[in-house]
């Protein structure tokens, strides 16, 4: 009698992050005070799937195979748009671009599609390297300067009293439950938030920052579900703890020098600049080990003939009598 195979862990994560943020808009809408239009996540859920869907087919008709949608009925339809889905409510949710719908939807298709043209050789395999929902909106804010970040009130505008710290604390709670038992990026979370505290202390010294509201920046909302739902994206980000310390004190140092130089939606644009340096790297890593097998093969052919021309002393005991007398 056998048993099941156990699921992958990164289905699951996806699966909860997918739910996670379907439930957020829900109450967003219902209780909390999002203020784009009541359609605009299906539109941009929509998107995502169609955008989804078609680059699926189109990358797998280049390479050779079938699409990871096919052969495992709805559920595997189901799991392969669980990214897409979180990507274009994350999207939809942070961007506010008043009534202007396309822009939006445009940050969706980048965000998309960013997936399938920012590519580093991973273990042999081309993976994505940029944050999906994060390039997609670091893309609008620079494209159309009058875009905006959506305002931070709005997960808090209709809650008062000790009803923000409940909501704080319950996304902090399922945030690091995620995060600790199916992605294994609490390295990462704790170098982020250790360096964005000193961060904000440094500048606070040198550039006569006030600490208190430099550090208060950590308590909203907004923070902690950038903190446990798009810095630890486990598909962008290193897995080795080392490597997610560096990731995670990265992002927080190049956020307090785009602070500290007076740009605007630092975290966004410190988060795609550190995944665009990791890309870099992972490509620079690739090339230098593929030039050193080219070297060594090289080197090996090189040095064949060499080998080919010196007997081989097992053969020496072989050497007939006559032939040996003659020489």
């Amino acid at each position: 009698m056998t048993g099941k195979a156990p699921r992958d862990p990164r289905v699951i994560a996806l699966r909860n992050f997918a739910i996670s943020i379907s439930v957020l808009n829900v109450l967003g809408y219902a209780v909390l005070g999002f203020e784009q239009a009541p359609l605009w996540p299906v539109a941009a859920v929509l998107t995502a799937y169609l955008t989804e869907i078609t680059l699926e087919i189109v990358g797998a008709r280049g390479e050779g195979r079938a699409p990871r949608f096919t052969g495992r009925g709805v559920r595997g339809v189901v799991e392969f748009l669980y990214p897409a889905h979180i990507t274009a409510l994350a999207v939809n949710m942070l961007l506010y671009a008043n009534d202007r719908i396309l822009v939006t939807l445009f940050g969706v298709v980048v965000a998309i599609s960013g997936k399938w043209l920012l590519r580093a050789p991973v273990n042999g395999k081309l993976r994505h390297f940029m944050n999906p929902s994060n390039f997609g909106i670091s893309v609008v804010l620079l494209l159309f300067p009058w875009v905006s970040i959506a305002p931070p009130y709005q997960f808090t505008e209709y809650l008062s009293g000790w009803v923000d710290w409940v909501l704080v604390v319950v996304i902090v709670s399922l945030g690091t439950l995620l995060n600790a038992k199916l992605t294994g990026r609490m390295w990462l979370i704790g170098s982020w938030l250790l360096v964005f505290a000193a961060q904000a202390v440094f500048r606070g010294l040198v550039l006569d920052t006030a600490i208190p509201g430099a550090l208060g920046t950590m308590t909203g909302v907004a923070f902690v579900l950038f903190t446990n739902y798009m810095v630890t994206d486990p598909g962008t980000t290193p897995s080795r703890p080392a490597s997610q310390v560096a990731f995670g004190g990265g992002v927080a140092v190049v956020y307090g020098i785009l602070t500290g130089a007076s740009v605007v939606y630092g975290l966004f644009f410190a988060t795609a600049i550190v995944c665009l340096v990791r890309g870099a790297f992972l490509w620079s890593l690739h090339l230098s080990r593929r030039d050193r097998r080219e070297r060594s093969a090289e080197a090996d052919a090189r040095s064949a003939p060499l080998v080919a021309d010196v007997p081989a002393p097992e053969l020496a005991d072989r050497v007939p009598q006559g032939a040996a007398a003659r020489a």
